[in-house]
């Protein structure tokens, strides 16, 4: 892509995204968010009513009265941006590709991170670690961030969740709020890894998907191809049991997924391709 297009598309994003997180998701984000881990302060002097959980033993004995560890919230955090880039990304029958759709929510919670003075780091992945961009602040930081976004181009095709959230586990070693984004059509492989993840880091998941993958309309005999293994089938979609099955096939598959997050204890949102964010990501961040 050309200069002078990307830096068109960075500061069209910026616009609608910064504008959205000011308005819209900054409060919801900081309530979602805040003080997620506790640092320790200060000791001061026992007094009555302290929970004896928290008397600093060690000072204690040095100067042989109690004294109590006072622990105040972290102010900062690191937000990671697990992001799928494999082929399926660009999928979309309504007014943007999947691609375009994680863009976007990426700018607008990279800037709802910057203004509560947080750090945004971002994986990109496919079945292997595409770029990492380690965790920054700053409005300078961000737009980097989006121009990957918008004219980063991966090496593979396929998906392997597993990768991301292995990396994820070793890499970062602060404890992190991490948005794993994705259409999650991978292999179910990654139980574990999420698991651990989890447990380390704060993940969310966000699910990215279009309303055709879900109800196959009926327009006859139609091809369909599998971007990230290339593989092309024909089909009779005017078969009244085929879309029957297709349907089944999507709806255990949706309930699989969401039985392994709720397993793992994952909070997760659905976002469509035809659809604003606003809502989705408003009650994501509500319910946490």
């Amino acid at each position: 892509m050309e200069t002078a297009e990307l830096l068109k598309k960075v500061r069209k994003i910026e616009i609608k995204t910064r504008g959205l997180s000011k308005q819209i998701f900054s409060g919801e984000y900081h309530s979602a968010f805040k003080g997620r881990g506790m640092a320790f302060s200060e000791v001061r002097e026992y007094t009555p009513g302290d929970d004896v959980r928290s008397i600093d033993w060690n000072v204690t004995a040095r100067f042989n009265a109690p004294f109590v560890k006072i622990f105040e919230e972290e102010r900062e955090l690191s937000v990671m941006l697990l992001v799928d880039v494999s082929a399926s990304g660009l999928f979309g029958t309504y007014e943007k590709i999947k691609q375009d759709l994680i863009t976007e929510l990426c700018a607008v919670i990279s800037f709802s991170a910057t203004t509560n003075n947080d750090k945004i780091g971002i994986i990109f992945f496919s079945d292997k670690i595409e770029k990492f961009i380690p965790p920054k602040k700053g409005k300078t930081h961000v737009l980097r961030v989006i121009r990957e976004l918008i004219n980063f181009t991966p090496q593979q095709k396929a998906t392997n969740i597993e990768v991301p959230l292995k990396f994820l586990t070793n890499a970062i070693k602060k404890r992190s709020i991490a948005f794993l984004i994705s259409d999650f059509y991978a292999p179910f492989n990654y139980t574990d890894a999420l698991k651990i993840s989890n447990k380390r880091h704060d993940v969310v998941a966000v699910r990215i998907m279009d309303k055709t993958e879900l109800e196959l309309p009926d327009v006859g005999l139609i091809k369909l191809r599998d971007n990230e293994s290339g593989k092309v089938v024909w089909v009779d979609s005017g078969s009244k049991e085929f879309r029957k099955q297709y349907h089944s096939n999507r709806v255990k598959f949706d309930h699989d997924l969401k039985d392994l997050f709720n397993r793992s204890g994952i909070d997760s949102t659905a976002v469509y391709t035809n659809e604003s964010y606003v809502k989705p990501l408003m009650n994501l961040f509500k319910k946490r």
